[in-house]
């Protein structure tokens, strides 16, 4: 049950991650930019690549860190589908999703990669 239960985070939170990157400079540079033409916004995906090899080969110390750094898009998608309208609503709906999908799967894979799973 665990191993399959990691091994669906694992899945989880690569697909997520993954995902996010690619809406975050889909959404900054061509779906709906701030300003015609882009903006530099898209800038914000570089925090999301720091944990993406760690994320890709498993690395407990890395999903724990980034279950935090992804409460700033949580955050940042909970406030434009608040405050927006459009097509810029539904991809940050679909933040909040991912983000949501990323730091579920983060908590569960650090919590039973820890010494009290590993020991059992």
């Amino acid at each position: 049950m665990i191993p399959r239960l990691l091994s669906s985070s694992r899945i989880a939170a690569s697909i997520s991650l993954l995902g996010l990157i690619m809406l975050c400079l889909g959404w900054e540079i061509f779906w709906a930019p701030l300003r015609p033409g882009g903006s530099l916004l898209f800038l914000k995906t570089l925090p999301l690549l720091l944990p993406v090899f760690g994320i890709l080969r498993g690395k407990r110390y890395t999903y724990q860190w980034s279950g935090m750094l992804i409460l700033f898009y949580f955050t940042e998608g909970a406030v434009r589908s608040w405050s927006e309208t459009g097509l810029s609503r539904g991809l940050a709906m679909t933040e909040v999703l991912l983000s949501l999908v990323f730091f579920a799967s983060v908590i569960v894979y650090a919590k039973y990669t820890g010494q009290r799973y590993r020991a059992a």
